[in-house]
């Protein structure tokens, strides 16, 4: 049983023309059998498929047939062979798009041709950096590997720079060529098979570079990769990609930064976590705990009385620069307690009182003689 012709373009029944041709535009782009990378019989066999479902569809006369009585509703509309080419009436519909796929073959604009002046390719390097990296920037020396224009033959491929018109193109660099299709006569245009799309020939290939025109060679580049640098983020070289073709410009290095993982602090953009190890007693009383910034210098970290595990302490300045500023964000120090795994029969004894003292004390005592009976615990655990 044939194919529906509504799932044949992945349209719905309600699609409006517009979404149907344009469902065809982009099937016709992939299964065009010069363009698509299926095997020939296969394109061949879906292109057909395609346009015979769009031929039905954007007919308002055919698709309401078809919408009626299905494929018994159409299959009048063609000879006995089914459809052919001879019944696809919509080439005007669709003609535009395979300007952009053949060049010039609906007699539209023309592929550029190389020799015309283009630049070469762009390269990427990739750059790893730390978190100390990030804050104090850093200079790097890069070998980077790409292709110059060979020198002794002045980048033409000839030795010595000698070359002539390619005589089968007259320089153009393109070829046409006509042949009979669905669409009547088509015109493709092609690069020219003796220059390669060069327009230039010449009777002995340089030996540097073997008739390319081109050899590589490692460009050695002074980097300054500025503080603040983010991961993903690219830094652009400009002329320090591959060689151009036919005098146009090189093309650019981006190297591409990422920052390597700490063991110390997480970054969230200009903002570094870290943590503290601290007492119960401090978080208790409060106290002072050291901790060192990703500067190296030493910061006192005044921990409040009474603050409660996993609260999290600003230091302001003590981050990472923020990008293209001076001004670093802050140090964000998520405080934990440090609960030892054994303990003496002694301290086992004076933290079951401090557990008692505690429980009883709860709407009876002040907070102040809680702090209290802890100090003393704590000068009993320490003597």
């Amino acid at each position: 049983m044939p194919r529906d012709y509504y799932e044949i373009l992945g349209v719905e029944k309600s699609a409006s023309p517009e979404e149907i041709k344009k469902a065809y535009r982009g099937l016709a782009k992939k299964y065009h059998p010069d363009v698509s990378t299926e095997p020939k019989e296969v394109a061949e066999a879906k292109f057909k498929e395609i346009s015979e479902a769009y031929e039905v569809l954007s007919d308002p006369d055919k698709r309401k047939l078809y919408d009626q009585y299905g494929h018994d509703g159409v299959k009048q509309q063609f000879g006995k062979d089914g459809f052919t080419w001879d019944d696809f009436t919509r080439a005007d519909d669709i003609s535009d798009i395979f300007g952009d796929i053949f060049g010039s073959m609906f007699g539209g604009g023309r592929r550029r041709s190389r020799n015309s002046p283009a630049q070469g390719e762009s390269l990427r390097y990739d750059l790893e950096i730390t978190l100390k990296e990030v804050l104090e920037g850093k200079k790097v020396n890069l070998d980077i590997p790409h292709s110059v224009l060979c020198d002794p033959c002045k980048g033409t491929g000839g030795k010595d720079g000698n070359v002539t018109t390619c005589k089968t193109c007259g320089g153009q660099g393109q070829v046409q060529s006509v042949r009979q299709s669905m669409f009547g006569n088509m015109v493709t245009v092609s690069d020219c098979p003796d220059c390669r799309g060069t327009g230039r020939s010449y009777t002995e290939k340089c030996p540097y570079c073997r008739g390319t025109g081109r050899v590589n060679k490692d460009a050695h580049i002074s980097l300054n990769i500025p503080k603040g640098m983010e991961e993903g983020m690219r830094l652009r070289v400009a002329g320090e990609g591959n060689a151009g073709y036919n005098g146009g410009p090189a093309g650019d290095l981006f190297v591409v930064i990422h920052v390597k993982e700490d063991k110390v602090f997480d970054r969230d953009g200009s903002n570094l976590w870290t943590g503290v190890t601290t007492s119960y007693p401090k978080l208790v009383l409060g106290g002072e705990e050291t901790v060192t910034a990703i500067d190296g210098d030493k910061v006192a970290l005044k921990i409040p009385p009474g603050t409660a595990v996993g609260t999290v302490l600003r230091v302001p300045g003590k981050g990472l620069p923020k990008t293209n500023s001076s001004t670093r964000g802050d140090m964000m120090v998520r405080v934990s307690v440090n609960v030892p795994k054994k303990v003496t029969e002694e301290e086992r004894e004076l933290l079951m009182k401090l557990d008692a003292s505690a429980g009883s004390s709860r709407g009876k005592k002040s907070k102040s003689k809680l702090r209290d009976k802890i100090q003393e615990t704590i000068d009993d655990l320490t003597n």
